[in-house]
């Protein structure tokens, strides 16, 4: 890198501007960017009161400076608790404090509330990336002694950045997720024919038994978006965020500012039985992915939340042209339902040697395990197999 360098840590999405992050987070200025990146998400996690210091999300976000303009964004997290990660370290946590140590407050770097997939150290277009990566890296190390902190966590990178990491020391983590792959599908019938027979009917039956207890499904996006329905939306997200969790993550008002700063990438699919609605999934799109966020619903019917979640979010994908659906983080069940493994990635730097040398040797392993899991997951996957010659119907 030429010109004079700086590396600072910022105190909100709000301090850097949308022109600024977004030239990082779009380098290339995509028309259908990554939607976790954008500046849009970030503000309004930050601005509705969502991700704040109040909430143990007190924003730090790591810049590279260039003669003066960033080139380079590392989006941090000063956190005073685990929640809302979906990357458990809650281990960890309690062994530091076991010895006598402090793992809070920790940084992390990661889109709040968000276990999907993405770039992490945003580069603008005129800076080299390499370098800029390693700057990235080195100025988070550094912050966290800068903060009093224990450690930096970059969740849910991408391999490639994950490889960077690793190579400047930090930890190696993987994890897996489930997603569905559109292999040139032209409908969801097309989809069923590569299941197995029993699987095939298996997906037939939990689709009928929506469809004949009444259920209709509407998918809303952009413009169409209204108040009305994120009011509706927002009382099924906080009655099974209540029920999961204690209390749900999001404010009414981040609703409202994702609606309104992009639209074209909101997606609200709702269920509506006798006019009216009664449950609901929130999905975002970007890149040719759909990417399947949060759901609930106010009446129990048998396999709503299979076809809110997965089986509308496959259709939309289909009718829309789109190469994959990713359902969010854990859930086996969606396996049986088309749904296929696929390794996560997350790397971590942790200032207490001891810790750091535990971690280590726990990860290596726990690589090795994820690694075999996700194999044998894949070996007993829904689609048909052709063995002998002979097809498994």
């Amino acid at each position: 890198m030429t010109g004079e360098i700086t590396a600072r840590i910022i105190g909100s999405s709000a301090e850097i501007g949308e022109s600024a992050w977004d030239a990082c987070a779009n380098p290339t200025r995509e028309t259908d960017p990554h939607p976790f990146t954008r500046y849009a998400f970030f503000a309004a996690c930050e601005e509705s009161g969502s991700a704040t210091a109040r909430t143990g999300w007190r924003p730090a976000h790591l810049a590279i400076d260039r003669d003066g303009s960033i080139i380079g964004l590392l989006p941090c997290y000063l956190k005073s608790h685990s929640q809302g990660e979906y990357v458990f370290d809650h281990s960890w946590a309690d062994a530091l404090e076991r010895a006598g140590g402090d793992y809070y407050p920790k940084l992390q770097a990661a889109v709040p509330f968000t276990p999907a997939t993405g770039p992490r150290l945003l580069v603008s277009a005129d800076a080299d990336v390499a370098a800029t990566w390693e700057a990235l890296l080195a100025t988070g190390a550094t912050a966290v002694k800068q903060l009093g902190a224990s450690s930096l966590h970059i969740t849910f990178l991408t391999e490639e950045e994950w490889n960077a990491a690793g190579a400047l020391g930090f930890l190696r983590r993987t994890d897996q997720q489930f997603h569905w792959i559109n292999r040139g599908y032209d409908s969801f019938d097309r989809f069923l024919g590569e299941l197995s027979s029993s699987k095939r009917k298996n997906l037939r039956k939990e689709r009928a038994a929506v469809r004949d207890a009444g259920v209709e499904f509407d998918w809303i996006s952009g413009s169409d978006l209204t108040e009305a329905h994120w009011d509706t939306f927002f009382e099924f997200y906080m009655d099974t965020g209540s029920r999961k969790w204690g209390r749900p993550y999001l404010t009414r008002e981040f609703f409202s500012r994702v609606s309104a700063s992009m639209p074209e990438q909101t997606l609200l699919i709702l269920a509506k039985r006798n006019g009216r609605y009664i449950a609901g999934a929130l999905n975002f799109a970007g890149g040719g992915v759909l990417y399947g966020r949060n759901w609930g619903c106010t009446e129990f019917v048998p396999f709503l939340h299979f076809e809110t979640c997965y089986y509308q979010a496959i259709d939309y994908a289909i009718a829309h042209g789109m190469q994959k659906v990713e359902a969010g983080a854990q859930g086996a069940h969606k396996l049986l339902r088309g749904y296929m493994p696929a390794p996560t990635y997350s790397a971590h730097y942790i200032a207490h040697e001891g810790l750091r040398r535990a971690v280590d040797q726990y990860l290596a392993r726990e690589r090795e395990a994820v690694a075999e899991h996700i194999e044998e997951l894949a070996e007993h996957g829904p689609f048909r197999k052709i063995e002998n010659g002979e097809e498994d119907f």
